[in-house]
């Protein structure tokens, strides 16, 4: 019984092994931030240029900031990284989507918006920094 219970305690082991690496890429920081500038820093954000090459499909204007549909998508070659963030939420970072070679830079996520605000998408490509925004109205919040 020795010999299952080490086997089994060997196995569960090496399954918990990808959760810590992926607990180790999240940047909790970042998310705890309570400001667009502080969230930017802990991305390592120093400067940004806007990029027409960034598509962000949302709604002009939302009925309810609890379910508002977001869809990225970068033009720009090799983009390691989407980071969506909205000015006016409790904790701006709403999501840090990286990808690796080869990935379709694109994303289609749901996200709570607070109230009316300027959605920022960073796109991040290799040290450098593009972004693109959008105003979204909300008539009823959703963060709170």
């Amino acid at each position: 019984m020795q010999r299952r219970h080490f086997l089994g305690m060997s196995l569960a082991s090496l399954l918990l092994l990808p959760l810590q690496a992926l607990a180790a890429l999240w940047n909790k920081a970042a998310f705890e931030a309570a400001t667009v500038p502080a969230a930017r820093q802990h991305l390592q954000v120093a400067s940004e240029q806007p990029s027409s090459e960034i598509d962000i499909v949302a709604p002009d204007f939302a009925e309810n900031g609890a379910v508002v549909q977001v869809e990225v998508r970068s033009r720009i070659a090799n983009t390691e990284a989407i980071a969506i963030l909205v000015d006016k939420n409790p904790t701006p970072l709403i999501a840090n989507f990286m990808f690796s070679n080869g990935a379709d830079p694109y994303v289609v996520t749901r996200i709570k918006m607070a109230e009316s605000a300027q959605l920022q998408v960073i796109v991040k490509v290799g040290e450098h920094y593009f972004t693109a925004s959008k105003q979204v109205q909300v008539s009823l919040g959703g963060c709170g």
